[in-house]
């Protein structure tokens, strides 16, 4: 073989493939929604063929939940923010939600996953052992830290992570009002007036 001749990379030309999985994935879920979303749809998008997708993902509520993942970094791990000061931490982890909300294709592809997992039991439960299950618990684990510290009360954790996200989602996916700033600091300032010592 001729030296100038590069052989090709398998696991390169793998790695596209998947990244334009993933991205079909995420398109098509913003444009038709997870219900029309079909894996013959991802392929012809993505440019491979059906039988590439099944070697990687048994099914499409596979090939979403890993595009979602991709989309928010989580597939790169999981850390909640821990410096001094825990209503800085919470500040920074609700206003960032928010600016992520705030592009309009990533809202669409959100607002989809989480339809579909109201009708999707598998979807939902590998959504809640792969993101959210681990994600509530590094809040909690802040929040444990905080209540060491002397900052918060010992409380009901799984009930203080409710609160602190179920107001954001609430106002979100019912389009009950804006997510601005000055909520974000409302919510934060009434979580942690509940938390405090003595409350």
């Amino acid at each position: 073989m001729p030296e100038h001749v590069k052989t090709p990379d398998p696991a390169r030309r793998s790695e596209r493939s998947r990244q334009a999985i993933l991205t079909a994935a995420t398109e098509l879920v913003s444009e038709v929604g997870y219900q029309k979303l079909t894996i013959e749809g991802v392929a012809s998008r993505a440019g491979v063929g059906k039988q590439t997708i099944y070697r990687w993902w048994p099914d499409k509520g596979a090939v979403v939940l890993d595009a979602y993942l991709a989309l928010t970094n989580a597939d790169a791990g999981l850390s909640f923010p821990t410096s001094d000061n825990l209503e800085t931490d919470l500040q920074l982890v609700l206003k960032s939600t928010v600016a992520q909300l705030e592009d309009v294709s990533f809202a669409r592809f959100y607002r989809s996953l989480l339809t579909a997992i109201q009708n999707d039991e598998k979807l939902s439960q590998q959504l809640n052992e792969r993101l959210m299950g681990p994600w509530l618990e590094a809040t909690k684990e802040r929040l444990r830290v905080a209540a060491r510290a002397g900052e918060i009360a010992d409380v009901d954790l799984d009930a203080a992570v409710d609160l602190f996200y179920g107001s954001f989602y609430y106002r979100w996916l019912l389009r009950t009002g804006p997510l601005t700033d000055a909520y974000c600091d409302s919510v934060i300032k009434l979580l942690l007036r509940a938390l405090s010592l003595g409350s």
